[in-house]
């Protein structure tokens, strides 16, 4: 019995090994939890071009935004751990979703298996030019006092860092506005320039146009640096909002279904890396001002273990909740 036993797991073990020599014979699939144009989007693009030539197969990017991406995640934690299906996605439904939902259809811990942290950047707080008058922060602030529960914020979805920020400026410093959820980045971009929100909190690459073109205003930078493409504009703490709340940062990551075979894995993360880390994939990152980093999954996984926290005391300290 045992032999047979023995034997049998060993059969096992050599048809995965086929599996995962052979792996991949098909096209993969990135699901991103944003409609297409935003900066998640984009990176994602790029990154499925950039695996593609070295793995062989096509990777196609799959928009499922919605629930500030645990409609994306889900769909991937009840995928098969073939390799075939994997996540691109901002931090929302890692960090955030699981405090903002009184209850998500999946358990990050259990559920997903992590691959790499692609890249991670500062956010930037904008306002649109002809609305506002400010040109910092606490002028801005004072301004919205002023308008009587009539300035509105936009952000790619509840939950997200950018809303969890703005709620708690907001708050924390008693001026009532209105929040404004979009499915993606760049639709609430796209409303902050034509005036039907006042601020909002976004990646540097998809306001950067704006930036540049006058139509929308930069105050200030979420995150401990200033970018390089804003050399002028202060962070929040060298504006005088020094709070832990304001230093979360915008990143994208890799992640996988449950119970991924080993070597599978291996050469996902493999890959995932070596594209991170070449220069058409760097020269992405600096158009979004972000930076590369291609993390290992333990790397991941702690960083996602670390933050966690912060980001659970600001979504209670925001009071930000979804249904």
């Amino acid at each position: 019995m045992k032999l047979k036993a023995l034997v049998a797991i060993f059969g096992l073990a050599c048809a995965f090994g086929v599996r995962a020599d052979s792996y991949p014979s098909r096209p993969i699939t990135f699901v991103v939890p944003s409609p297409p144009g935003g900066a998640v989007d984009v990176l994602a693009r790029a990154l499925a071009n950039v695996m593609s030539q070295r793995m062989g197969q096509p990777i196609i990017v799959d928009n499922k935004p919605g629930a500030s991406g645990v409609v994306a995640t889900q769909m991937v934690a009840r995928a098969a751990p073939d390799g075939y299906t994997l996540l691109v996605t901002h931090s929302g439904p890692i960090l955030t979703a699981p405090y903002i939902f009184p209850k998500v259809p999946y358990d990050v811990k259990r559920d997903l298996t992590f691959v790499t942290q692609i890249c991670t950047g500062q956010l930037v707080l904008a306002v649109n030019a002809d609305k506002v008058p400010a040109r910092n922060v606490s002028d801005f602030l004072a301004w919205a006092r002023q308008q009587g529960g009539r300035v509105s914020y936009g952000s790619y979805g509840v939950g997200t860092a950018p809303h969890l920020m703005a709620a708690y400026l907001a708050s924390s410093r008693k001026t009532d506005m209105v929040h404004v959820p979009y499915k993606g980045e760049s639709a609430m971009v796209q409303d902050l320039i034509g005036g039907q929100i006042d601020w909002g909190i976004a990646s540097l690459g998809t306001l950067a146009p704006q930036l540049s073109s006058g139509k929308l205003r930069a105050l200030a930078i979420l995150g401990d640096r200033r970018p390089t493409e804003l050399p002028n504009v202060p962070t929040m703490a060298e504006a005088g909002f020094p709070e832990r709340e304001f230093w979360p940062v915008g990143w994208a990551a890799m992640l996988a279904p449950p119970r991924m075979p080993p070597a599978i894995l291996a050469r996902i993360e493999k890959e995932a890396r070596h594209a991170v880390n070449t220069t058409t994939m760097k020269a992405r990152f600096q158009a979004y001002g972000m930076y590369a980093i291609g993390s290992s999954p333990d790397e991941f996984r702690r960083d996602v273990e670390a933050t966690a926290p912060v980001m659970e005391r600001l979504v209670r300290l925001s009071g930000a909740r979804a249904d």
